[in-house]
């Protein structure tokens, strides 16, 4: 029996930390995000109609792991994760926890697997995603900045018009699937979107049509052409949620670490049983689908048509934040079908699936109370203002011809960032998010002066201006 439509949406982000720190905060970030979540995914996701977001940012930083960049990558994985893991599992041995010893030097196995699909791709993993059959990739903003949250039109149109035209040209086209970041919307969004030829975007509306709503499961037309797909989040607090799947005891233990940071416990406290938390993925997949299903029969019960479950996740929660995250991904891949539940990408699903129309959509984002306090707050009120600050400095130098305006924008694009004010909010990284955020104002005030080259590291390679400079 046909029940409708899921739409597993994974929005891949990492902020610009390539050549930017190392431990604890810095570029790790990223090695271990190819390690652990995206060099696994090209299995799970090979041949599946999953919709994959990869931010122009990250795609910044994975365009330079056929280079040096690589090559430090590669002497993570073999000169500080192969050795720390040896290590802490002796001392574990000498201390007289054989099991967990044994869960450390199975882990390290993790580390050796990335090495080796690292080396069989020549270190160009987008040419991997790109050629992943089934899938749908999507864009966002430049460098995942709040969009409501930019001061200027010409600030969006820059961060707006540089994700698409780094998208087209790595990727070799698109189809219109924009993400905004951190889901933040307002009104009037969706026309600058329109403008560079998005079909559709996820919103979340939680607060404005309540958990649960069936409301969830329609798309919105929006006057100005592209599609508002609602996130359910009755569907994805089920892994993304305080009492969520990861939480669940048999589960890895994110935050019991070793002395090198290494994690051989559960959720209960127990040493980690990797066979009983994968079989433990597994029925809370079949779980996952058995309530998409009927999140499905009960929309065709009371509107007599097909409704789309639109699932997103941060795509580093599927092997980072939650270990066994691959595992669980790929049962519920595997099990729709039978469930007579159709797997879809967007904006695929709209060919079949009609909008609602007429439907006024409300500010939000899926941060915190739904709304733009994590970003925009007393707590990080310094962050946002320098940002607002640097862009209408930035502005003004274009009207004027003054400066480097190419490495002005850069460094502008680099402080429009979300996560510095999402780090700083739950207070993640200590003092790295102001240090990143004084940085790259200095860097700019530079480039206004004229003082600088043109280019960031590998931040937006072929950035067009012209939004800038446009009268």
């Amino acid at each position: 029996m046909k029940r409708g439509a899921l739409a597993m949406v994974l929005h891949s982000h990492m902020p610009y930390v390539e050549g930017f720190g190392t431990w604890p905060f810095g570029e790790e970030w990223l090695w271990e995000a190819v390690a652990t979540v995206y060099l696994p995914l090209l299995d799970v996701l090979h041949g599946q109609p999953v919709t994959l977001g990869l931010t122009p940012v990250l795609c910044d930083q994975l365009e330079t792991l056929t280079g040096e960049p690589g090559e430090r990558f590669t002497s993570f994985l073999r000169e500080i994760r192969a050795p720390i893991h040896d290590e802490d599992a002796r001392g574990l041995e000498d201390g007289n926890e054989p099991g967990l010893a044994a869960e450390v030097r199975r882990a390290a196995g993790d580390y050796t697997s990335a090495d080796e699909r690292f080396s069989e791709l020549g270190g160009d993993l987008l040419t991997a995603f790109k050629n992943l059959p089934g899938i749908e990739l999507w864009t966002s903003a430049a460098t995942h900045a709040v969009l409501p949250l930019v001061a200027t039109e010409p600030g969006r149109q820059l961060q707006i018009g540089a994700g698409v035209a780094s998208h087209e040209r790595r990727l070799g086209g698109w189809s219109g699937g924009f993400w905004l970041p951190e889901c933040a919307y307002e009104a009037g969004l969706e026309r600058e979107l329109a403008e560079l030829g998005t079909r559709c975007f996820c919103v979340d509306q939680t607060n404005a049509q309540g958990l649960g709503s069936l409301d969830q499961l329609e798309p919105v037309a929006t006057e100005a052409g592209p599609v508002a797909v609602p996130i359910d989040w009755q569907t994805v607090e089920l892994v993304w949620g305080p009492s969520g799947y990861p939480a669940h005891a048999t589960y890895r233990n994110y935050h019991g670490r070793t002395i090198h940071d290494l994690k051989p416990w559960n959720n209960g406290g127990e040493p980690y049983d990797h066979e009983a938390a994968l079989d433990l993925a597994r029925e809370h997949a079949a779980a996952f689908v058995d309530h998409v299903a009927a999140r499905l029969d009960a929309y065709r019960d009371e509107r007599g048509r097909d409704g789309l479950v639109c699932c997103a996740l941060d795509t580093e929660l599927i092997g980072h934040w939650w270990y066994e995250g691959p595992a669980f991904l790929a049962e519920v891949l595997g099990r729709c079908e039978s469930s007579g539940i159709e797997l879809v990408t967007l904006p695929a699903a709209l060919d079949t699936i009609e909008p609602v129309t007429g439907r006024e959509l409300e500010p939000s984002s899926w941060g915190k109370d739904k709304d733009l306090s994590t970003w925009d707050s007393p707590k990080v009120a310094e962050l946002a203002f320098a940002a607002r600050s640097a862009e209408l400095k930035t502005l003004a130098a274009a009207a004027k011809g003054q400066g480097t305006l190419e490495r002005a924008a850069r460094e502008l694009l680099a402080l429009q960032s979300s996560d510095w004010a999402f780090i700083t909010t739950h207070e993640l990284a200590a003092d790295y998010p102001q240090q990143r955020v004084d940085g790259h104002l200095a860097a700019l005030e530079a480039a206004l002066r004229g003082d600088a080259d043109p280019a960031l590291r590998n931040l937006a390679p072929e950035l067009d201006v012209s939004p800038l400079t446009a009268p």
